[in-house]
């Protein structure tokens, strides 16, 4: 029971690790045709994630290899009852990555705008749909105890999956401004910065509007009344979120940057938390819910996969760490050249 409780919080950290590090990838491809105003623009704001988004993906792999191996019900039933949505979010990410790429092999007009448009539509896309699928997973999804999927995509856009998805853009739309704002200088820095300032307060009404319904329309807060310590995460997520402005105030673009991705993170943890043990809970019967116990890999799975995780993850997040650093000079005009995104 001890390796299924790690696996569990293992899962849905690197889940929330790979929002924190993609999530502003997805907001600076959404806010591309709006804040880039000229080419010079767009193009900085594509070299500002330019070094880093492919890396971040990295823990999207991470996250999908330990569902498959160490919960590979849950994978199944996964990829079966949400295959439609899954293929979209891939499909998004594979538009967003050729476009990211072939933007700038030729200088027309024309060919830019059909390739900025498929980095908005790549991005924009998978932010809405992640966190469709999460808030419906918060939710339950209608599974039988064969784990056969009792409905279509469209009943996944309910009242709570949409809220769940704009929750996540708003994050994510923050989060990228916040990135620009860190990254970039002169007049789009400015408007990065004033957008990040206005879209708080859309940010703030979301999440609230999002706590309410989840009090209302899920079961999620069964765990935190069964053990009130846990408010703890929510207190600290609604910090962080205030954070986020009290330091946009102080003109501390890093730390703003900080507590968004500290946000993000929490966010994640909240339903988390409030869905364990489960990880795929079932709204038709509660007893066809997958959970760490009745969906995990053996014992010797488990442990193996520990070990190998506890060598590697800490070599990933090394790169990912020096790469940061070594990308964390501001983008400027001078920078843009033949080589630039």
């Amino acid at each position: 029971m001890e390796l299924q409780n790690t696996w569990f919080f293992l899962w849905g950290l690197l889940w929330a690790i790979f929002f924190m590090t993609d999530g502003f990838d997805f907001g600076i491809g959404t806010l591309l045709p709006f804040l880039g105003r000229k080419d010079e623009e767009r193009r900085m704001m594509l070299n500002a994630m330019g070094p880093l988004w492919d890396g971040n993906e990295v823990w999207l792999i991470a996250a999908g290899g330990v569902t498959f191996a160490a919960f590979p019900k849950v994978y199944a039933v996964m990829f079966s009852s949400l295959y439609s949505a899954l293929m979209l979010i891939l499909f998004a990410l594979i538009l967003r990555g050729v476009a990211i790429e072939f933007r700038s092999k030729l200088d027309g007009k024309g060919w830019r705008q059909v390739w900025d448009t498929c980095i908005f539509i790549g991005s924009v896309a998978p932010a809405v749909l992640f966190g469709v699928a999460f808030a419906n997973i918060f939710k339950g999804i209608p599974i039988d105890e064969a784990g056969l999927y009792h409905g279509t995509l469209f009943t996944l856009l309910n009242g709570y999956g949409v809220l769940g998805g704009l929750l996540f853009l708003s994050l994510f739309l923050v989060h990228g401004a916040l990135w620009l704002g860190i990254r970039t200088e002169g007049d789009l820095q400015e408007r990065s910065v004033k957008f990040a300032n206005v879209m708080w307060f859309v940010l703030l009404v979301v999440a609230v509007l999002f706590l309410y319904a989840t009090y209302k329309e899920t079961n999620l807060y069964d765990n935190y009344f069964r053990y009130p310590v846990l408010f703890l995460v929510v207190i600290l997520d609604v910090a962080a979120l205030v954070g986020i402005k009290y330091f946009l105030k102080k003109e501390c673009l890093f730390c703003a940057w900080g507590s968004s991705a500290l946000t993000i993170v929490l966010c994640v943890f909240f339903g988390v938390i409030g869905i364990f043990p489960n990880l795929f809970p079932s709204s038709i019967n509660a007893e066809s819910s997958l959970s760490a116990y009745n969906a995990s890999s053996s014992p010797l799975t488990l442990k193996i996969m520990l070990i190998v995780a506890l060598i590697f993850v800490p070599i990933v997040i090394a790169y990912q760490t020096w790469a940061y650093k070594l990308f964390s000079d501001k983008v400027n005009r001078e920078e843009i050249g033949e080589e630039a995104y």
